[in-house]
């Protein structure tokens, strides 16, 4: 099924487990297209493509996936001045509800703190997710690369370089 990102198209497939299908539907499609395009060179891409192979380990414990907004950065977010939130423009998609958050933190969210404090006390999220983060922004950077050049390059290659 097709969708999109922004202007990028993204596919939403099912698949059997969140590692495999991060790296097949959401990170490696967009690092192709950075490559393709010259603005990620074939040996940066080994980085990012290294991260993929390690997926399974570093993704945390596996759990279902969760409805995702998928585009969720601080322009989508509305801060109504009832105190009540909306959330515009979704890419929605199951997917691993780490994910949103970490997106959240990449572009700066106001109130992030109160956000992920809420967060912990409706769903807890599994130990050791914030050393994740940078797995689950690999995404949004790559597509930003795609659409908006080298500078979010630079950014997905330092993320990706910085995994353990």
């Amino acid at each position: 099924m097709a969708a999109y990102i922004g202007l990028a198209p993204m596919r939403n497939v099912t698949g059997d487990d969140w590692p495999g299908w991060y790296a097949e539907h959401r990170v490696l499609p967009y690092l192709r297209t950075a490559v393709d395009d010259g603005t990620v060179t074939a040996g940066e891409a080994g980085a990012v493509e290294r991260v993929c192979e390690r997926l399974p380990e570093l993704a945390g414990p596996a759990e279902p996936p969760a409805r995702l907004h998928g585009d969720l950065w601080n322009g989508n977010v509305l801060w109504g001045a009832d105190g009540h939130v909306r959330l515009i423009d979704p890419a929605a998609h199951g997917g691993h509800r780490e994910t949103d958050l970490a997106m959240l933190a990449l572009f700066g969210c106001p109130e992030l703190d109160a956000v992920l404090a809420g967060y912990q006390e409706a769903a807890p999220l599994a130990g050791g997710w914030r050393t994740r983060v940078g797995v689950h922004q690999l995404f949004p950077l790559l597509v930003h690369a795609v659409l908006f050049g080298r500078g979010y390059a630079e950014r997905a290659l330092a993320v990706a370089r910085s995994v353990r």
